[in-house]
């Protein structure tokens, strides 16, 4: 298979539609080629059937047998590029860094780190009993392990 080959067709297709961008390009056994791609507002079938055949139509079966997927990332898929980040704004996220998890709201991205906001309830300082207290937390993508959506029903 050529690899380069590839990857030069799928950046092609990518830069026809600047909203879209590259998670995952993969080579695996028996000439499967698998492409997960995500966009800055989701990614309608349609991109991924145009960047599909974008692919398929300039390489020869002929030469290599392969089968080629394109696809979005799934839920349980975690974030991988701060572009992700930034389209998950005011969603709530589940943070693995090596130490702690954190869960809460998105609330900013910048190209170091991203904030988590949540609401806690703790013992109050003074009396008995417990108050709700507003957490914030800045963690920077190179402490962050995994952290993927969570989805409320």
């Amino acid at each position: 298979m050529n690899q380069e080959k590839v990857k030069q067709l799928l950046q092609e297709a990518l830069d026809e539609n600047s909203s879209l961008f590259l998670i995952e390009l993969s080579f695996l056994e028996d000439g499967k080629i698998k492409v997960i791609v995500d966009g800055d507002s989701g990614v309608p079938l349609s991109e991924c059937v145009r960047i599909s055949r974008k692919i398929e139509y300039n390489l020869d079966r002929d030469e290599e047998d392969f089968s080629l997927e394109v696809t979005t990332p799934d839920i349980s898929h975690p974030l991988k590029e701060k572009r992700q980040y930034r389209k998950n704004v005011n969603r709530i996220l589940k943070v693995k860094t090596n130490n702690e998890e954190f869960e809460g709201t998105l609330t900013n991205v910048s190209d170091e780190n991203i904030t988590l906001s949540w609401k806690t309830r703790e013992p109050k300082p003074v009396g008995k009993g417990k108050h709700t207290v507003e957490k914030t937390i800045t963690l920077p993508y190179t402490d962050i392990k995994e952290a993927k959506v969570k989805i409320v029903f």
